[in-house]
């Protein structure tokens, strides 16, 4: 079995390493990643670590074989990211929508996964090795979009480019438009939703809710209706001051306009007969400070899905004020 590299996640910093572990890969007992620990063979951005090391965004471990249990190195193994296939390979670059010698953006797809999990093969993270090039740097994750969102998402092609991104979404210094189909339609063309989250329901099921008592973490989303189709529905610009999970979809459900296909927060409201599938929320403009070329603003194309339901509610694709960041003033947060 060969030797793999995993991108530490935005919503995993200041992770203990054994923490990450356990999560990456539970059958893996603690005493073995002792030994692996001690011998080297687990290392982060090259270095050696031990199992208390606090473990920060666009970091890269390296993944050595991992057996099963104690004594059992020859038999069955936690399976280890693959080298990208020449498939997917030219998958992944056909999604590159800017790319430099300091980071690349590409073009996610509604469905594809951004890092792996359980029973989760095919995605991003394990796609990464197309971009090495001479200097044999593979790219960093230094945010996440989740599975059935569409849109931007980027990619530091060195430590020291992900640690200045890393830093910059930390800092609320990178700016998101995302446009969004929703069943129903807010009563007031714009305003800010400023509802606090936290994370509830069982194990594997978990959802955000609103929480306005000490748990809540603070969460604001300004919207600006776009188009409206009567009271079937509209299509929306959403901006997020804060990059809660889920937060646009949870706060969308929390003033009863749930996003089109999102059956988790809007249950059946959300999937009106005769409506297209999936999930109709779009990253499709951000603005981040390039590490040297001051602002970079990049756009990503709604996809065919959301193109349909904006056409199912009669709306079509008409260039209107409020579709852009440009046009939406930077303060608010």
């Amino acid at each position: 079995m060969s030797v793999a590299q995993m991108t530490i996640a935005a919503d995993e910093a200041d992770w203990r390493f054994d923490r990450w572990c356990k999560k990456h890969f539970p059958h893996l007992a603690f005493g073995q990643m002792q030994r692996l620990l001690r011998t080297g063979q687990f290392r982060l951005d090259g270095r050696r670590l031990d199992a208390a090391a606090r473990l920060q965004p666009g970091q890269v471990v390296r993944i050595p074989p991992l057996p099963v249990a104690d004594g059992e190195a020859a038999g069955p193994a936690v399976k280890a990211p693959r080298t990208v296939s020449t498939a997917d390979a030219k998958f992944i670059r056909s999604l590159v929508l800017y790319e430099d010698e300091h980071l690349i953006a590409i073009d996610k797809p509604a469905g594809l996964a951004v890092q792996g999990g359980s029973k989760t093969y095919r995605h991003v993270d394990g796609m990464l090795d197309a971009f090495v090039g001479r200097d044999g740097q593979r790219p960093r994750l230094v945010h996440r979009l989740d599975r059935d969102t569409s849109g931007i998402l980027v990619l530091a092609r060195s430590g020291s480019a992900a640690r200045e991104l890393v830093f910059a979404f930390q800092q609320h210094r990178v700016r998101k438009l995302y446009w969004a189909v929703l069943v129903g339609a807010p009563t007031r063309n714009e305003g800010r939703i400023d509802l606090p989250l936290a994370k509830a329901g069982p194990s594997g099921r978990e959802r955000m809710e609103v929480d306005p008592e000490e748990g809540g973490q603070f969460a604001r989303t300004s919207f600006k209706i776009l188009a409206r189709a009567g009271k079937v529905g509209a299509w929306v610009a959403l901006q997020p001051h804060t990059g809660r999970t889920h937060q646009l979809r949870a706060h969308m459900n929390a003033i009863g306009t749930p996003i089109l296909g999102d059956g988790k927060y809007g249950g059946k409201v959300a999937h009106p007969d005769g409506a297209p599938k999936g999930l109709m929320l779009h990253a499709r403009e951000l603005e981040l400070p390039h590490p040297t070329k001051g602002r970079l603003l990049i756009e990503a194309p709604p996809p065919l899905d959301f193109r349909q339901a904006l056409n199912w509610l009669g709306l079509g694709e008409p260039e209107l004020p409020g579709a852009t960041l440009a046009e939406w003033p930077t303060e608010g947060r």
